[in-house]
């Protein structure tokens, strides 16, 4: 093959990986403003007005409401995470003769990636609902109580060190070999494996996720922190140390949380 020939490759190559990279900023910038204009105003307009205005128990249009702003925010939060996998698939794809194409093939495997989330959003939504039933979590999603804050933070912190989470962090941290082990031909296959690397990435951050009924799930600054958390887990050479240490520092500030609350009671 010719030197003018692998030039041109490397250009339809590169352009491939920029128009990924500008469909994946567009739809996360668009996700994030989104949730800052729920976040903004959500008593003054409809959407989020019917959750945050009263404490009684959530009708349908609670729930609706709810499971609206977590899916917002799972795009918002995860479509960045996933950048290192799409870059690296759009690359498999142009070089396979069964890849279906890079573009189509990271769309499809993005919306899997994204069904999965909606899945979670779902889970989340009810598990709210049921928290606020409780009285454990506020209307907005933040902590009643110390000790139930306290108990969300070791929990992640705990699972941050387990076996489960470093096998599924290893599967979101190695794209060309989740792609290489899990490879399926053309968008379907591009949509089955989205849903493949969504479930380990779930797997992954489910426990991470559960902090945000620590401090409020429309509190943008700990959703910004959790997912440059999260990106920094998949796409830095150190994030594997960087999950423990999180995982160390969550487990320590919550055993000092439920500690002062123990004191205090």
């Amino acid at each position: 093959m010719s030197n003018r020939t692998l030039t041109a490759l490397e250009e339809v190559a590169n352009r491939d990986r920029l128009v990924v990279l500008a469909g994946l900023v567009g739809i996360s910038t668009l996700a994030w403003a989104y949730t800052i204009v729920l976040s903004d105003h959500s008593v003054a307009s409809g959407l989020g007005a019917s959750v945050h205005a009263h404490t009684e128990a959530w009708n349908a249009a609670d729930l609706a409401t709810t499971f609206l702003m977590w899916v917002v925010m799972m795009v918002a939060m995860m479509a960045p995470t996933a950048a290192p996998m799409l870059l690296t698939l759009a690359r498999v794809s142009r070089a396979r003769p069964d890849g279906g194409g890079a573009v189509a093939s990271t769309t499809a495997f993005l919306g899997g990636y994204l069904l999965v989330w909606i899945g979670f959003s779902l889970l989340a939504t009810l598990a709210q609902w049921q928290l606020h039933q409780l009285a454990l979590v506020s209307s907005d999603g933040v902590s009643r109580h110390p000790g139930f804050g306290g108990l969300l933070l070791v929990g992640a912190g705990a699972f941050q060190l387990t076996p489960l989470k470093d096998r599924c962090l290893t599967q979101c941290r190695t794209p060309m070999f989740f792609l290489m082990t899990a490879w399926r031909p053309g968008s379907w296959g591009a949509l089955r494996m989205g849903l493949h690397d969504g479930g380990f990435c779930v797997g992954c951050c489910w426990a991470l996720m559960a902090l945000m009924f620590v401090s409020g799930t429309m509190n943008l600054m700990w959703a910004a922190g959790l997912m440059l958390l999260m990106l920094g887990e998949k796409a830095l050479p150190s994030g594997r140390r960087i999950s423990q240490i999180a995982g160390a520092g969550l487990l320590t500030w919550g055993l000092g949380v439920l500690g002062s609350d123990w004191l205090l009671a």
